[in-house]
């Protein structure tokens, strides 16, 4: 057993044993996360690894979170070792958002996360739709709706091209536009300039930009790690969505993805709801996420569902009043949108 911190080459060297693991758990996201207040500490087994991530707070405390996380199967032998950790640092709570979809596997159900409880609040979206990119594209084309399927054919024929870019600041702008129509919260541009500067070097983000005649009209980030690729970012202008130029993004998003290696891509968010509510309801509701779900459902895949956080509290009294704070703000969010 290992859980001394272990060296970023280490760690991804490690990680390659796993070729399900997602970009959270790796050294870059590790990296990323640094620039913005967090650090990090790593456990692993012969069978089993984790990266966990610390977010100081006043008073020596702290706050730790483990997102898509542990990877491996053999959980029961690392939880030790990761409790441990979290005591050293005086964490207040940690929370564990793994890396699963229902049904629930036996390495969940039957892990040792002992004291540890359900948490109705996750940081990371809990149901998604992934595509299967292992059939050809003219299956993938197929394999949409129809009218997804149209709106790509439409883009193209219209004169719309994509090109990989490095325009950060044209990006940036965009989804500055789209958060004021959308009603989301945005992050600063160094946010998406720093996960850009880390990730794509690496060949493991691309910034797709779609133009005409010179002229941006949106951009997608789209990420990947091995077997697997997210769609993460997305920003479209206010005067060209008739050309479709979204539709044929999120199909060259796909298209490089398949590329370079991915079997499935996740388009990373929608409405948590049961499938019957979202067949039923997406064409009346624009809310939260469920405008983008009326988009996603066009590329076809499959409706998937995330495991349950599970928290374990330190230091109830300090976390009570966390959770008021937390309430407060987000209270104040939803007020502002």
């Amino acid at each position: 057993m290992r859980h001394a911190y272990l060296e970023d080459a280490d760690w991804d060297e490690f990680l390659e044993r796993f070729p399900q693991a997602h970009l959270l758990q790796t050294a870059g996201w590790a990296e990323f996360k640094a620039d913005f207040g967090w650090t990090s500490a790593r456990v692993r087994s012969e069978n089993a690894c984790a990266q966990i991530l610390f977010k100081a707070l006043p008073l020596g405390l702290s706050i730790a979170y483990l997102p898509k996380g542990p990877v491996g199967a053999n959980w029961n032998e690392i939880v030790p070792q990761i409790d441990t950790l979290c005591r050293a640092r005086n964490a207040v709570f940690l929370q564990v958002e793994p890396d699963l979809f229902e049904p629930l596997p036996a390495v969940f159900l039957e892990s040792s996360f002992a004291g540890f409880r359900q948490e109705e609040h996750t940081i990371q979206p809990r149901r998604t739709i992934l595509i299967d990119l292992s059939p050809d594209e003219e299956q993938l084309l197929a394999a949409m709706k129809q009218k997804t399927r149209y709106n790509v054919r439409l883009a193209q024929k219209k004169g719309v091209r994509v090109s990989l870019s490095a325009d950060l600041r044209g990006f940036y702008r965009m989804m500055q536009t789209t958060a004021k129509r959308d009603g989301f919260a945005l992050h600063d541009f160094s946010y998406y300039q720093r996960v850009f500067q880390i990730f794509e070097p690496r060949g493991k983000c691309a910034l797709l930009e779609a133009s005409l005649d010179n002229q941006a009209l949106a951009y997608l980030m789209v990420f990947v790690h091995r077997e697997r690729a997210w769609y993460f970012y997305g920003a479209s202008d206010d005067e060209s969505r008739n050309l479709m130029p979204t539709y044929l993004l999120q199909w060259e998003a796909m298209r490089w993805a398949k590329a370079h290696g991915a079997a499935v891509y996740d388009l990373w968010g929608i409405p948590d709801e049961d499938e019957e509510t979202l067949e039923r309801d997406f064409t009346s509701r624009s809310d939260g996420l469920w405008g983008v779900y009326r988009f996603k459902r066009g590329f076809g895949g499959r409706v998937a569902r995330s495991a349950p956080a599970l928290i374990k509290v330190y230091r109830p009294l300090i976390y009570k009043a966390y959770q008021i704070y937390r309430a407060q703000k987000q209270a104040g969010l939803d007020a502002a949108s």
